[in-house]
């Protein structure tokens, strides 16, 4: 099911009574869900992403625009109509009701032509349990349960009635770090299996590009980048949405262009044919640093931090807007700081440059 959203906006009341705007959750939101794919929508907690996918649910109705699944406005249906199935970060189980019972609820409030007998009904919560693998547990309580077996019973009861769209509220934040990584597998798995288009939002980038076919940036209810994984994080269109994809966060120092050259204070470290004159800011990812005991950019050495492949070079440089910055480095590579002092040579193509006071990207 094809999912588009026309010129979506969101307001709610302000309730601070001396300021009169409303607070816009959602502006001019336009973009378009292809049928069966997975899409990640992503940004800080308040960006606007859970009442984005409250807006293609139906539990909000938008200020302004439409909402469209396939070739049906949709806009003005009601929740229990547009066909959607949504799982929740709490799973939102019925603490007294088996796993069976749990995912067979959603069938047994089915009415008039729709309404399936007790046999059809079994064989489907079978169909639903075996998909998220939970089969076994179909006789257990939630509070006898894990959080992720929890978690999979939910996404089992949200797709036992095969719904058009998935929806996918944080799911896995409160999961710990092994079963996250799991059960985020094990969602990837399910949407391809069934086709279903699936929405899921998430403040994890990581969590976001590693599921997502594509994935839509946002901040403050605006939508700032869409695209697939990769290439966002390879041409970020502004320095919101370089720094907030990528772990570690991408290395930002105040710089300029002179004489068509890239400069950090007033050390050239890379070409800039073509460019005038003027103030950028230059974000650098932490795999585009190469150890030379000849390059450009020095920096104060404070630490190395050994990842097991990778080695971890902690840094200072009285330009960078943050703390410390951070070059990873194969481990192979032996490297020893002179006189408190790191060299590195830039990769190009993990070099981005924005406007100082626009945060628009420059192409190089």
């Amino acid at each position: 099911m094809k999912i588009v959203l026309q010129h979506v906006t969101k307001r709610f009341p302000n309730r601070n009574k001396k300021i009169k705007d409303d607070v816009v959750a959602v502006n001019d939101f336009n973009f378009e869900i292809p049928d069966g794919k997975l899409i990640g929508l992503l940004g800080p907690s308040g960006c606007g992403k859970s009442t984005c996918l409250n807006l293609i649910c139906g539990l909000e109705k938008p200020s302004e625009g439409r909402i469209i699944f396939g070739d049906t406005d949709v806009t003005d249906l009601p929740p229990e109509h547009r066909g959607v199935g949504l799982v929740f970060q709490n799973y939102a189980l019925y603490p007294h009701l088996t796993v069976r019972e749990n995912i067979r609820f959603p069938l047994e409030n089915l009415r008039g032509d729709k309404k399936l007998s007790k046999e059809v009904m079994e064989e489907k919560v079978q169909e639903a349990a075996k998909l998220v693998q939970i089969q076994e547990l179909l006789d257990r309580r939630p509070s006898e349960m894990s959080g992720g077996q929890q978690q999979r019973v939910a996404i089992a009861r949200a797709l036992v009635k095969r719904p058009q769209v998935l929806l996918l509220d944080e799911p896995l934040s409160n999961l710990d770090a092994r079963l996250r990584l799991q059960t985020r597998e094990e969602l990837k798995r399910i949407q391809l299996e069934t086709g279903i288009t699936t929405v899921f939002v998430t403040h994890d980038q990581e969590e976001a590009m590693s599921i997502s076919d594509t994935i839509v940036v946002m901040k403050e209810g605006v939508l700032q980048q869409m695209g697939k994984p990769q290439d966002i994080y390879d041409e970020p269109v502004n320095l919101f949405v370089a720094s907030f994809l990528g772990t570690p966060q991408i290395n930002v120092f105040k710089g300029s262009i002179k004489n068509e050259k890239i400069c950090i204070g007033d050390t050239p470290v890379l070409d800039a044919k073509g460019l005038s004159d003027r103030e950028v800011t230059v974000a650098i990812r932490p795999e585009g640093f190469v150890l030379d005991e000849n390059g450009p950019l020095e920096c104060d050495f404070i630490n190395r931090e050994v990842m097991g492949r990778d080695t971890s070079f902690v840094a200072s440089h009285p330009l960078f807007t943050g703390e410390t910055l951070r070059a990873i480095i194969p481990s192979e590579e032996n490297y020893e700081a002179k006189d408190g002092k790191v060299r590195f040579t830039l990769k190009p193509g993990k070099v981005c440059i924005f406007d100082a006071v626009t945060t628009e990207r420059i192409k190089l």
